[in-house]
């Protein structure tokens, strides 16, 4: 295969455009009801979430047009969807949305000491895959169980949004969540007649946030969050657009999200990081035979981020004035991939299976302890049960 960067890259490809706005369409359709439904959960206000969709898509967008057209590489930014889910399982922590936004800000900072000092991402790397896996998965299961227990609770929608999404999946896999979207959509529609779901703030807006920083944020919100962005998408990115050859330089990759994550955060944006699921679009081959012009598809799926800011106060007024039930339905489909995945990595290394399930299951019980989330106890006592038993040879009993 020529080197990528020998081919010539001139004009622009209707199909890197054509990849690029359906990028930007799946990711934000699949996934802004987990971005809303998390910083709900940590409780911000219809404000606060309208300006930190505006701020996360700013971020995304600008970053993503920035590096591709920088590198000529297709480098797509996402926010963290297991992330928010993090958030969601969390719940409010003591100092509000404001020591939540303070652990937003953290977290990009973290990310930027990667950028800056390589031991920290090694450090993060050392953590076994399987333990990171699993607390990404028990971080999940409770928004995956919410379409099902949903049924319950609105079993009209509900069996609905589950029949579309498992008949367009049989169709077209990439299009499943965003058709169950759209059927929710239609549901919330018909359950405030009139258009009460449209009416009061529709027009976005920018608000400030002043950051709290406490150690219980710290601890259950932004070193799991870091841990998550890094080991389910950041690393997953870089490894998606290995796999067709594309190997950017992480320097500027984790200084960009990073920066651009402390900044957004001020305004309540969630922290953004490498895409891992829809880099695939804009990577492969279906976005332009020619491997030197696949960036653009990176380029325009960035404006395209950037322009559904516009629609940052429709989409927020219209999800939080909904059903809760059919919000965390329509946020545990848009999972469920995510969980597979990571539950398969937890529990494929036998030896490492039980350190996994400990974690797993910590993380899945919401155990709160001094103000700190149950991500962190799971991999605290997931991790002390790998060491027992995979401790140090010269600390092991002579046989």
């Amino acid at each position: 295969m020529p080197h990528l960067e020998s081919t010539p890259a001139t004009g622009i490809s209707a199909k890197a455009v054509a990849a690029g706005l359906l990028t930007a369409l799946v990711g934000y359709a699949s996934s802004v009801a987990v971005v809303i439904h998390g910083l709900t959960a940590v409780g911000a206000g219809m404000e606060q979430v309208i300006s930190g969709l505006v701020l996360v898509g700013l971020a995304m967008g600008l970053v993503a047009m920035g590096l591709s057209l920088h590198r000529r590489k297709p480098i797509s930014i996402a926010w963290r969807t297991p992330g928010m889910a993090l958030l969601a399982a969390t719940g409010p922590v003591e100092g509000g949305f404001s020591a939540a936004v303070g652990a937003f800000v953290v977290t990009g900072l973290l990310i930027v000491v990667v950028g800056l000092w390589s031991p920290l991402g090694r450090w993060v790397g050392a953590i076994p895959k399987p333990l990171a896996n699993a607390m990404l998965a028990g971080i999940l299961l409770k928004l995956c169980l919410a379409p099902f227990l949903a049924v319950s609770q609105a079993p009209g929608v509900a069996l609905l949004v589950l029949a579309t999404w498992a008949v367009v999946g049989r169709i077209a896999r990439l299009y499943a969540v965003p058709a169950a979207v759209a059927v929710a959509l239609g549901a919330m529609l018909l359950e405030t007649p009139g258009g009460g779901a449209l009416s009061g703030m529709v027009w976005p807006t920018v608000t400030f946030v002043q950051p709290v920083f406490t150690w219980e944020a710290m601890g259950g919100i932004a070193l799991p969050l870091f841990v998550v962005t890094m080991a389910s998408q950041n690393i997953p990115g870089l490894a998606v657009l290995a796999t067709y050859n594309y190997r950017p330089p992480t320097r500027p990759i984790f200084l960009a999200t990073g920066a651009a994550s402390a900044v957004a955060a001020m305004a309540g944006a969630p922290t953004v990081n490498l895409a891992a699921i829809t880099a695939a679009l804009c990577a492969s081959p279906d976005a332009d035979p020619n491997p030197a012009r696949r960036w653009q598809a990176a380029f325009v799926g960035g404006m395209g981020y950037v322009l559904f800011t516009a629609l940052a106060g429709v989409t927020a007024t219209m999800v939080t004035r909904s059903p809760p039930v059919l919000i965390e339905a329509v946020a545990g489909l848009a999972l469920v991939g995510a969980f597979g995945g990571a539950l398969m990595g937890a529990v494929q290394e036998e030896d490492k299976r039980t350190a996994a399930l400990v974690t797993l299951l910590v993380t899945a019980s919401g155990l709160s302890f001094g103000g700190v989330g149950s991500a962190f106890w799971g991999l605290l006592l997931g991790g002390a049960m790998h060491l027992l038993h995979h401790r140090p040879a010269v600390l092991r009993p002579a046989e």
